[in-house]
């Protein structure tokens, strides 16, 4: 039975010449789990916007959105508001009570729930999500992995027949996107919800959906089953290079059958046509210089006295020139230690130095000029003015000097930007001080792929021009591109480091699909290139005559 259907959909903002969509048509039948991916800018959120009433921006509209047959515009206002669930990007974004239990049964008082049906209904969904343990909990006590589970759980309190997600992992670790992917699955499976969810992180999500859309400046430009869509995306390399590693691996080596999706078919896509003579690649020996960029000695901090100690004994040594990644779940610590780092929070133990002197000792912010500088995870926050170019000559920034063009954003307003160019805009503003030390929190959130690689590009330029960079991300095929040497941190501590290659191919879960998909056939694979190397290498092997 169709549930959604849109039809001949445009939509353009007040003083905007193009649309943001264009023409956009497509059906979901009940119970259909669909994925909505494509470049940063083309239009996703605005389109999934659109189907929900109560968040539809306003501007020019052109088209039909149909709910169960009925036009958006002519759905009672209780059924709109129940029967069309959205779970944003952002899980702050979205809580607006101070309780988990409140924040359940918020929903369901609205709609004027008798009680007796809302302790009941919440009941079900706190066992069903396993949030029992924090039910009494404050909100503010969680972490992004449980707000984000919050927010799906207050949702589906009130039984809706469609659910819209907009990047609901992008501030996810690993692990805990792995889960929040597989209890959507589960959803489907479970009660038949209709799911449409639009994602960068599409490694994990597209082998569990039925249905892969793909938009692009704002048209859709296919729509089908995955290993369909993505055969047929083979000449997009800058789509392409966002779809999981099997099928990544599978068009660059122009494989015949039909396209994998999942680590195990990777798997048997290399075995079942490339032989394992050489097992792995001749790995060059990481040299770092000797001089220390950053230094963090038995370091404690914690946010109250009577709290648990954020970061617990924390040392490590991060080198001049290179490119150092930190990864590790949400709440572990991460961004308390860079921020700890750029001295906006102060250990009550233990020391840090800055190319061997300790913050102490840089007096009246000289710490901030031609020296240490840091990128917030919201870079929304470093924009004041209307126009990028307001933004850059407040802190007399060169655009010439940088390693990449944003000449053609000069006259925008910051908030009008895609997730990609915000991110450029906020490190030109960064990159204004010339910092030699430059601290990112999680810079790659809410880019896609080719974005990515542009950010990965930049940051070797950097290194070039010796800028020492240290990233916390969640980003694990981003790591294993871009970083000299990868750590994990874990109880307020680094609990292990090494190159990529090697960090990669000790880890099980913390790790890269390639990682995973070549272990055991092949040794130290952690990215595509290598994958493709290595099975280049032993060449393909011969089929038996029939």
């Amino acid at each position: 039975m169709e549930i959604l259907a849109v039809s001949g959909l445009t939509f353009t903002y007040p003083q905007c010449a193009e649309p943001a969509v264009s023409d956009i048509s497509f059906s979901l039948e009940r119970g259909e789990f669909a994925v909505l991916c494509g470049a940063t800018g083309s239009g996703k959120s605005t389109l999934l916007r659109m189907l929900k009433r109560e968040l539809t921006p306003l501007g020019e509209k052109k088209g039909s959105v149909r709910f169960c047959n009925t036009d958006l515009s002519e759905l009672p206002d209780r059924r709109s508001a129940s029967a069309i669930g959205f779970v944003m990007q952002k899980p702050e974004q979205q809580v607006v009570t101070d309780k988990v239990w409140h924040e359940l049964a918020f929903g369901l008082e609205n709609l004027g729930t008798p009680p007796d049906e809302i302790s009941r209904r919440i009941a079900e969904m706190a066992s069903y999500f396993g949030i029992g343990d924090w039910y009494d909990k404050d909100v503010a006590e969680l972490s992004g992995g449980q707000k984000q589970l919050l927010n799906l759980a207050s949702i589906l309190v009130m039984q809706p027949e469609l659910l819209i997600l907009d990047e609901p992992t992008a501030q996810l670790d690993p692990i805990a996107a792995a889960d929040f992917i597989a209890t959507l699955r589960r959803l489907c499976s479970d009660f038949s919800i209709t799911i449409i969810i639009a994602e960068h992180r599409l490694e994990d999500v597209v082998p569990l959906c039925d249905r892969l859309l793909v938009m692009d400046k704002g048209q859709l430009i296919a729509n089908g089953k995955p290993s369909e869509v993505i055969s047929e995306l083979k000449e997009r390399p800058d789509i392409l290079c966002g779809m999981p590693a099997a099928a990544r691996l599978y068009a660059e080596l122009s494989g015949s059958e039909s396209c994998p999706l999942t680590v195990r078919e990777g798997r048997d896509f290399i075995e079942n046509n490339f032989s394992n003579t050489a097992r792995g690649l001749p790995q060059a020996l990481h040299e770092h210089s000797e001089s220390a960029a950053m230094e963090f000695s038995d370091v404690f901090f914690r946010y109250s006295r009577e709290g648990k100690d954020i970061l617990d004994g924390l040392s490590f040594t991060v080198y001049e020139k290179e490119i150092f990644c930190i990864l590790g779940g949400n709440g572990s610590g991460k961004t308390t230690a860079l921020s700890t780092a750029a001295g906006l929070l102060k250990p009550y133990s233990g020391k840090i130095k800055v190319f061997s002197k300790r913050l102490k000792d840089y007096k009246n912010r000289s710490l901030y000029r031609e020296c240490l500088a840091m990128l917030p995870q919201d870079v929304q926050t470093v924009f004041l003015k209307s126009t990028v170019r307001q933004e850059l000559d407040e802190c007399s920034a060169d655009i010439s000097a940088l390693p990449y063009d944003i000449s053609h954003l000069m006259d925008k307003h910051p908030y009008d930007l895609s997730g990609g160019e915000q991110q450029l805009t906020a490190l030109a503003k960064v990159l204004a001080s010339k910092p030699q030390l430059l601290l990112l929190d999680e810079p790659t959130k809410g880019l896609d792929a080719a974005a990515k690689l542009n950010i990965t590009g930049i940051l070797r330029k950097l290194k070039e021009k010796g800028v020492t960079v240290v990233i916390v991300t969640h980003d694990v095929e981003f790591a294993a591109v871009c970083a000299d040497r990868c750590a994990m941190f874990f109880g307020g501590r680094i609990v292990s480091t090494g190159t990529p290659n090697k960090f990669f191919s000790r880890n099980s879960f913390y790790t890269t699909a390639v990682s995973r998909m070549t272990r055991g056939y092949y040794d130290n694979a952690v990215t595509i290139d290598d994958a493709v190397r290595l099975c280049t290498l032993n060449g393909r092997k011969e089929k038996p005559c029939s």
